[in-house]
């Protein structure tokens, strides 16, 4: 159970650590380049037994390194792309930025390791870690970081749709999309020897995981080892509105912390646990 963005905002931060104190995340993914990430530092070490990963943020979002360093990732505001699409294809076909995209990722997890954390595992936000140049770099620098998990953005189409009942078509054309990428992806990762999650929920619903539609999915489960993404808030501010207004932030939060969640953990049989676990 993983909130992401953790360091986005103030918001994001209490939120995380409530789901974590009064309800059943386990896990969070630190932004290094966020303005409130020495914030949810000092909230992780406050609260050791939730375990922090790296969320390597290369799009939406403000570098470690200064801009002038990193020049073809960032507009003239300093920020990264909000446009994931011409993103990726320029991280794949211009060598040049490859460079910069290394010193990027080497920078963050630099950053993450100067916060005295341990590292529990790595994704990335809007899950570019599915892009290979991105992952190639990712485990790369993370060999030498002690990387030992990744998520693996791998939702299961027909078993979610059974949960959420919606959007069959768009679960189905995702995961043709997706399933080449996620093979390469295993490969990868089983190359250098990192281990990841079998499943993913949370993907075509993201910010909409309400505990009705959770508890619906504990019930169609799959066997193994499933990650569930969320990304709470206590409540709305500019920084989540950038680039999530649609999200229901607050009703995530609501979703973390129910009893009843607690008790349909319990009824299916289900453990719940951290990437350094795997």
């Amino acid at each position: 159970m993983t909130g992401d963005d953790f360091g986005l905002a103030l918001p994001v931060n209490e939120a995380i650590v409530q789901a974590h104190q009064h309800g059943i995340l386990t896990t969070a993914s630190l932004m290094p380049g966020a303005r409130f990430f020495q914030d949810a530092v000092a909230r992780a070490k406050e609260h050791p037994s939730l375990r922090v990963g790296l969320h390597v943020t290369l799009v939406e979002g403000s570098p470690v390194l200064p801009p002038r360093q990193v020049p073809n990732l960032v507009d003239e505001k300093g920020y990264f792309s909000t446009h994931l699409a011409r993103a990726g294809f320029m991280f794949f076909f211009y060598p040049g930025i490859r460079k910069q995209l290394e010193a990027e990722i080497r920078a963050q997890f630099e950053a993450f390791r100067k916060t005295g954390l341990a590292l529990d595992h790595v994704n990335a936000h809007n899950h570019m870690q599915l892009h290979p140049t991105v992952l190639r770099l990712i485990l790369k620098a993370g060999k030498e970081h002690g990387l030992k998990a990744v998520r693996l953005p791998n939702e299961p189409p027909v078993r979610s749709w059974m949960a959420a009942g919606t959007s069959i078509g768009s679960r189905l054309v995702s995961r043709a999309f997706l399933s080449p990428w996620i093979v390469l992806m295993k490969k990868m990762m089983d190359r250098a020897h990192v281990r990841y999650n079998d499943f993913l929920l949370g993907m075509t619903d993201s910010g909409s995981m309400t505990s009705d539609l959770v508890i619906r999915f504990l019930r169609h489960m799959p066997e193994g080892t499933t990650e569930m993404c969320f990304h709470p808030s206590t409540h709305r501010c500019v920084e989540i509105d950038a680039t999530m207004p649609e999200y229901r932030h607050e009703d995530e939060l609501r979703t973390l912390t129910s009893e009843a969640l607690r008790g349909a953990l319990q009824t299916n049989g289900i453990q719940t646990i951290v990437f350094s676990d795997l």
